[in-house]
């Protein structure tokens, strides 16, 4: 196998380098190898006269291998080396191996590569042979994250970018430790760092010149030309010094991904999975999910929308839909007003689906890590139908016994459902569930960015509703968490963003700013009769005892 260390392999592939050699030898050569065939012929008659031998041979018939594991094509690949051969026969040998190592004299010595590289594996960049990396430090790459032709540039220019890198760094190493052993703690800027600042300032003065007309006319062409196949050209559109501090984050992050691949902690096809066929959408996937290896690696994954088994081809895909009799989530519909539903699955009733869906989910979110451990969550899944059956828009998870009262594990919009009120009925809905079970909930932390934004434009919503529509004189939080089902601390969170909270003589006022209220009432009304609502008197739902 290519690339290993073993000396083994080496021999083997000088010997298979011997043996092309000499089989495509001129007439000019000629002598070489009648020197090895007469050499071979003494062999065989000496081998004649030791029994010995000839009883071993006799007794395995089957033409002895070449160090490479194959049998040999010809006379001149038999190993002529023997105990029982004579003094002249190694003479012969010994000359032979050493005109053969003359005429591969001019051949680059083979190099022992110490980093495992899976030489089928190839970069999806079109046109792209694998070689050369994006952090300059390394001969092949199998991503478009490490791709120097995806990124514009060559392999010699990203080794010429390396250097000039790891010199920057030495410098700026060199002056962090210099100025550690007389650094206090309240330090000003000394001159040099001053310098520094006003030169970078100087640098980005003309970051925002926009482009010139046929600078547009070239990123149009190269964007027409190679589509997403290709990075967009980055000159221009911001100052060099900008563009410089991008290049090295994007190689900075091309290197730590190659050292978890060689570390073993990804493989060249664990994150491969860019867009996945889910019913009639092509969804572009954000993260890496850990879906079997066979399927993590073929780039694009064809999965069901109703009952989320994953397939690999769209051949299978439509053999699938032709006989799959689900046309939305098992479990038991608890929700449902004109065209959306919501329906309540047991990860222990349906463990199989919930795993699905679980990994489905990964493929977007960061902070997920609950895979196959399913069993003590309860999903409750939303869809909008139409004439073909129940479509997934998205789920919340939560635990059937959280002690944290927590009311939502895991939350996911998908994309082509995001930006249209559906993440803000999930919310409100795992609050409508608490308030049923008259309980506080918050959501499991860490919540994802897209979360952490959905919770807290919910929150504000709340809180504004609460205070439009309060007519008494003081404002109490616990009143507030028992109407609302918030959690108090999300609650003062929120007061403290919109700056509604104040401290004055020793005690905690929420002061009511008319101005957001007004806000937010217009915008109530130019939203109008949205039907991105839910509606308590739609839900048919008891809390589950305890399992």
């Amino acid at each position: 196998m290519a690339g290993s260390g073993s000396d083994g392999t080496e021999d083997s592939d000088s010997s298979a380098e011997r043996e092309q050699t000499n089989s495509s030898e001129s007439d000019g050569n000629m002598p070489k190898r009648q020197r090895l065939t007469r050499a071979s012929t003494r062999l065989s008659q000496s081998s004649q006269d030791t029994p010995d031998l000839k009883r071993a041979a006799d007794h395995d018939e089957s033409p002895p291998l070449t160090p490479t594991g194959n049998a040999p094509s010809s006379e001149s690949e038999l190993d002529i080396s023997s105990p029982n051969a004579s003094h002249d026969e190694s003479q012969a040998k010994d000359q032979t191996n050493r005109d053969s190592d003359k005429d591969l004299s001019h051949r680059p010595k083979r190099r022992r590569c110490h980093e495992t590289y899976n030489f089928n594996m190839k970069c999806p960049t079109p046109g792209c042979n694998s070689l050369g990396h994006l952090t300059g430090k390394h001969e092949r790459h199998f991503a478009v994250s490490g791709c120097p032709l995806y990124h514009n540039l060559s392999a010699d220019e990203c080794k010429v970018k390396a250097i000039s890198r790891e010199k920057q760094e030495e410098e700026v190493k060199g002056q962090e430790e210099s100025n550690s052993r007389h650094a206090t703690r309240h330090q000003t800027p000394t001159s040099k760092q001053s310098r520094y600042k006003e030169q970078v300032a100087e640098l980005r003065k003309g970051r925002n010149s926009g482009l010139q007309k046929e600078q547009k006319e070239k990123h149009m062409e190269h964007r027409q030309t190679h589509g997403n196949t290709r990075e967009p050209l980055l000159e221009n559109i911001t100052s060099d010094y900008d563009l410089e501090l991008f290049r090295k984050a994007q190689a900075r992050a091309s290197e730590d991904l190659e050292k978890l691949r060689i570390q073993g902690q990804i493989t060249e096809g664990s994150n491969m999975i860019k867009t996945i066929l889910f019913g009639r959408y092509e969804l572009d996937t954000w993260y890496h999910s850990p879906y079997p290896e066979e399927y993590a690696r073929l780039g694009r994954l064809y999965v069901c929308e109703f009952c989320l088994k994953y397939m690999k081809s769209q051949t299978i895909l439509r053999r699938h839909m032709a006989k799959c009799v689900w046309k939305h989530p098992p479990g038991d519909e608890v929700y449902r007003k004109g065209a959306i539903s919501v329906f309540e699955v047991d990860g222990k009733k349906n463990k199989i689906y919930c795993q699905n869906l679980c990994l489905l989910a990964k493929l977007f979110l960061d902070h997920k890590t609950l895979y196959y451990d399913v069993e003590p969550f309860l999903f409750y899944v939303m869809t909008e139908a139409d004439n073909t059956g129940c479509h997934l828009v998205g789920y919340f998870s939560k635990e059937k016994n959280s002690f944290l009262n927590y009311n939502v594990s895991c939350i996911l919009t998908m994309p082509q459902y995001m930006r249209q009120g559906f993440g803000k009925m999930l919310i409100d809905f795992s609050y409508l569930l608490s308030k049923v079970e008259e309980k506080v909930g918050s959501p499991e932390r860490p919540l994802s960015d897209l979360g952490l934004i959905s919770y807290r434009s919910y929150w504000k919503e709340v809180l504004l509703r609460y205070m439009y529509n309060f007519q008494g004189k003081e404002i109490s939080i616990k009143e507030i968490s028992q109407e609302t089902a918030v959690n108090p601390v999300d609650i003062v969170s929120t007061l403290q963003s919109l700056q509604m909270l104040k401290y004055w003589k020793g005690k905690h006022l929420v002061l009511k700013r008319q101005d957001l209220i007004d806000e937010w009432k217009a915008k109530e009304i130019k939203r109008g009769n949205s039907n991105k609502t839910i509606d308590p008197s739609s839900l048919k739902w008891t809390p589950p005892k305890g399992t």
